[in-house]
């Protein structure tokens, strides 16, 4: 006797169909192009999970710039200074620091400004 696959055949085609609901033309309809959208869609996801991280990073760099002209100072040389006066705080935090409170972040200025 031999083994028939169709149910499990038309499972994997239902879950992909599935994955490809609200493509446009026959992405949604047709096994063939749904799986190679589907595939490519994967793809682009995973990418972009790795450049929204970038995208976050240069948006605390630009806050904190912004932040550090007002304070007189550019961000390369404030970064620096913070660097040799052993200071470790993430861009995140400064960028927080640098909308929330200006007052602490003018006081970090001031550290950068006296390691130089």
């Amino acid at each position: 006797m031999r083994v028939k696959n169709s149910v499990t055949t038309h499972a994997r085609r239902k879950k992909i169909l599935k994955r490809a609901k609200g493509y446009f033309g026959s992405k949604h309809l047709l096994f063939k192009t749904a799986k190679e959208q589907v595939l490519r869609s994967l793809r682009y996801s995973y990418i972009d999970r790795k450049n929204l991280k970038s995208d976050y990073r240069k948006l605390w760099i630009k806050r904190i710039n912004a932040q550090c002209r007002l304070n007189d100072i550019s961000y390369s040389r404030f970064i620096n200074g913070l660097n040799k006066a052993g200071v470790k705080v993430n861009r995140k935090m400064l960028a927080e620091l640098a909308i929330n409170d200006p007052k602490a972040f003018a006081e970090l200025v001031k550290v950068a400004k006296k390691a130089k």
